[in-house]
Parts: structure tokens; sequence; C-alpha cells
């Protein structure tokens, strides 16, 4: 008998190693960070980040290969972002020790009013899936800006290597297949021949895992751009062939707005979370709610509650969902509005705020807008310590899906961040810039770079956000198992029929305990199991003079350094 409890006792505690990491104990741990001393990349495609690193094994800084890197993505991952997106970015410049950031967000066009929308969404029209919803691109003149200040290498050399491999081919990488599948059959059964023959393999369907893609067209768009800089793609003949597409297919963008446009630094704004200083982006985005949400937070000893507890859980939903409620209030364009950043960021106003919160109940509070979740982040750091957090978006799967003839790339529909309701404050008007997603993140501890990261995925960014800020601070986790962890999606409902209102479905990634889950449900949340809307990470910490990386075990990226 004694010989046989042994055995068992063996089996559990073999079973049980198994199910945790050989290093950390932690069941979801999926492999060690990266470390390095000389440069870092992070992003979700291993060629991107090997290009990233030959650009500053030449030379280059963080920010040069950022933008090669994310040259290479619009071609490799076609459908999360490209040239015809916008761009944001949050630099740590080594030289002045100062933090800078880049809203590369493009504006409406100027000819399409908000009567001519609201008539024609009346009529049936779904507004965020028609040309109407294409927006300045702002991505190549973002590239520029940050190319001026941080740059060292010449532009043409950021290019070269995505023209290269857009004229020679590379092959479909899993995820990326996958992402083709959601929409092959509209495509099919659409006259979007552009479209097709852009990303078709014989205008029938798209490439599959494995088969080579290239994008010709594409590599002469960007030799263009490198050849005459940023007039090479907002003036021109590439200018002239988006014009020409919206024209025939109903939509106002205009060779106009696309001189007009203009990037825009900003500053980048800040909470203090238990002595380390989170940085986000300013509105037009929604990078303030990672900060509102941190600060309710602040007020709870979350470490002692511990990672995965119904309380964790719990506390985390209920600060969300009141921030969200501020986001869908007052977050839009600050030369349209006037937003109260200072007074939602106070800590005064964010202990207000957390007394609403009952540790028993699952509160009803207004959600933020619905949003998409196509796009991608990466974030580089040099020899010198520059760093950059670095987020690119088409918005929707393709955006638009409007490709002009002959450019090799899809326009965004951006616009679908516009809210078309009287008075709200990202009620559509021209030459606006619409309510935005994407935003990358930085940490500094005592005035020093500590961390830059981001974590994509539409209204589950800014979740993302908090949920890695506290797995780091408080739960004790290092870099990459912040991101092996697995998540929580909160998305609300509002329904205007009556006001009534629901606490929204809670969406929880595998790995949480069932006692957990039903404990969750005793208080009141709707649980919903998902296997897919949880974001991508990517993540690079300076630690001793060492650069640690993560990337996002979920796709298919890779962090790599030298």
């Amino acid at each position: 008998m004694k010989y046989i409890t042994i055995a068992i006792i063996l089996i559990i505690t073999f079973h049980i190693s198994l199910s945790q990491d050989r290093l950390s104990g932690k069941s979801f741990a999926t492999r060690s960070e990266v470390l390095a001393r000389n440069g870092m990349a992070a992003t979700n495609h291993p060629i991107a980040s090997q290009i990233a690193i030959e650009i500053l094994k030449k030379g280059g800084s963080a920010i040069d290969a950022a933008i090669a890197a994310n040259a290479f993505l619009g071609f490799a991952d076609p459908g999360m972002n490209g040239i015809g997106g916008d761009l944001f970015a949050i630099v740590w410049d080594a030289e002045s020790e100062k933090l800078f950031g880049l809203n590369a967000s493009g504006r409406s066009p100027e000819s399409l009013s908000f009567e001519y929308i609201k008539k024609e969404t009346d009529n049936g029209l779904k507004y965020w899936e028609s040309p109407l919803s294409v927006t300045t691109p702002g991505c190549v003149d973002g590239w520029f800006a940050l190319h001026e200040k941080f740059g060292r290498l010449p532009f043409e050399e950021l290019l070269m290597p995505t023209i290269e491999y857009a004229r020679q081919g590379i092959p479909i990488t899993s995820e990326t297949a996958d992402n083709f599948k959601e929409i092959e059959k509209s495509i099919q059964e659409s006259e979007n021949t552009n479209f097709k023959e852009i990303y078709f393999v014989n205008n029938e369907q798209f490439p599959r895992k494995g088969d080579i893609f290239q994008n010709p067209a594409l590599a002469n768009t960007l030799e263009k751009i490198a050849k005459e800089g940023r007039i090479g793609f907002y003036e021109g003949d590439v200018a002239t062939a988006i014009e020409t597409h919206m024209k025939a297919v109903g939509g106002f963008l205009t060779k106009e707005d696309l001189k007009k446009n203009k990037p825009e630094w900003v500053d980048p704004v800040s909470v203090n979370y238990r002595g380390y200083d989170v940085w986000e982006l300013p509105p037009n985005g929604q990078g303030m709610t990672v900060l509102q949400i941190l600060n309710i937070l602040e007020g709870f000893d979350m470490a002692s509650l511990r990672y995965g507890t119904p309380e964790h859980i719990h506390h985390f939903l209920e600060a969300k969902k009141l921030a969200y409620e501020d986001q869908a209030k007052y977050y839009g364009d600050p030369e349209f509005n006037t937003l109260p950043i200072e007074g939602l960021l106070a800590k005064e106003y964010a202990a207000e705020r957390r007394k609403l919160i009952d540790p028993d109940v699952a509160g009803i509070y207004h959600p933020g807008i619905p949003v998409g979740d196509h796009t991608i982040y990466l974030t580089v750091a040099d020899s010198e310590g520059n760093m950059i957090s670095f987020i690119q978006s088409l918005y929707s799967l393709f955006g638009s899906m409007e490709v002009p003839r002959g450019l090799g790339f899809a326009l965004q529909n951006r616009g679908g961040g516009f809210v078309m309701e009287k008075g709200h404050i990202n009620q559509y008007a021209p030459g606006k810039r619409p309510f935005h997603t994407i935003i990358p993140a930085f940490v500094t501890k005592d005035g020093s770079p500590f961390i830059s990261f981001g974590l994509m995925g539409g209204s589950m960014q800014p979740q993302g956000h908090v949920q890695i800020i506290m797995n780091l601070i408080d739960f004790g986790m290092n870099l990459q198992e912040a991101g092996d962890a697995p998540r929580i999606f909160h998305q609300g409902t509002i329904y205007y029929d009556g006001h009534k209102d629901t606490v929204g479905d809670t969406y929880l990634e595998s790995g949480f305990e069932y006692e957990t889950i039903r404990q969750l449900m005793d208080k009141g949340h709707q649980i919903r199991m998902h296997k897919g809307i949880y974001g991508g990470y990517q993540a690079i910490m300076l630690k001793n003079g060492v650069y640690y990386g993560a990337s996002e075990s979920r796709k298919d990226g890779q962090a790599a350094g030298y």
C-alpha cells in the first residue's frame, strides 16, 4: 500500500511539473526573455525583427530600425497595417533624456460633410465599411517626421529591404493566412478587382500559409517615396492615383487633403503608479484610459489580491468600466474640443470614482465606443539608449479595402472612429481627426527609461496595457510572463431603449480557475470564453544596462537582440 501511495504522489507530481514552466513554475509561461546589450527589436514578424537588427548594426538609430520594420510589415502583414494607414509613436531620446510623442493620424476629407454622411447612412449605407470612411493616411508623413528628428541612415536605406522582399516574395505566415480567411469569401463575391490583383493568387483566393507572396506594385510605390521623399506619396502620381480611385468609388479624399497632411509632435501624458511613471499619448487616441484605470486601481492593494483571483479580476473590470465611461464622453480631437485632461488624470478624481466600486457586485457603467482591432505594434532600442514605442494600423482588416490601381496598398477606414450623432465629442466634421484606438506606451522609473511596450487590439489595448503593468508591478512577473499570462477582455453594451444598461460581457482567456469564474458570476459578471480578441504584445525593458525583449506568444513575432 505504501508503494502505491508513493507511485500516486509521483504521478501527480509529474503531471504538475508538466503543466508548469521549467524555469518560472508558472503554467502559462511560454519562453524566456531575450537579453542583449547593443540593441533589441520586438515585432510580430521574425523577418521584421531581423530587418530592424540589421539597420541597428549598420549604425541606424532605433527610430530608423522601427521605420524599416514597419515598412516590411506593411508588405508582409498587409491586412493589419501599411502606408494607407496612420501611426503613433513615443520616443525616448537618450541625448536629451526626454520623451517625445508623435501623432501621425490623418484627417477627414475637407469636402465631405456630416449632412452628406447622415443622409447616406439614413438610406442604409454602412459608413465605416464604405469609401466615405477613408481618411488621409498619416503613416508616411509620420515616418519622415521621425526620421528628420531622430534618424541617422539615409531614408532610402530604410525602405530598401522591403522593396527587395516585395519584389522577390516571402512565404505567408500562419497568422496572416488565418486573417486572410476571415474576408476571403466576401472579396471573392465582390467586384473589387484592384484588391484581387494585389492580394489574390490568380484573382481567385488569398495565398495560403507557406505560399510565396509578392507585391511589386508596393515596391514601386516605396521606391518613389525613397527617391522623392514625402511628396512622392502626398503629391504627384501617387496622390493622383488615390484621388482618381476615390472619385471612381464615391469617396471624397483629394490630392489637396493629402498635400495638406501634417503630423504633430505632442507631449506624452503620465500618471505615477506605485513609483513608476506610465506614459501614453493624449487624445484623439484612447491612451489616457490606461492612466485613468491605473489611478483607480492604485487605491487597492492589488498585490495582496494575487493574480487570477476573483478579487483581482473584479476590481480590474470595475476600474475599466469607470474609465471607459469617461473615454466615451471626453476623448476626441483637441482641435475641435476642450478636453479636461488634467482633471481626468487627477488622483483626487480617481479617488472619487473609486468610491463607486462595490467589491461584491458588478457595476453598471456606460462603456466606450465599439472599435476595430487590426493593428501592428513594435518596439526597438539601440546601443545609445534610444527607444521607440511604435504602433500603426489600417483600423479594420485591410481598412476600407479600397486599393488604388497600381499602388500596392489599401487605404484605411479610420473614419469609423467618428460618431454620427449631433453634439457627440467625436461627431464627424470635415478636416477632423477621428477617435483613435492605437496607442503606444512607455514606462520610466526615477526619470530613466524602463519599458517600451504596447498591446494591439482595438478596445483591448487600454485593458491590455493595464494588465501588463499590473503583471509586472503588482504580481512580480518578468517581461515575457507579463505577456504570456491569461488575459481579460471586457466589452460593454449600451441599450438606449428605455436607457437600459447591462454589465457587458467579460471574456476570459483559458487558464483561469473554475472557482474564480464561478465567484465572478456570483458577483454579477457575464462571463464568456473566446479564443481570440486578447491582443498582441511586444516589449523591451532596460535594466542595469541590459535590454530584455519579449514578444507575443499568441502571434508569429519575435524579440531579437545583438
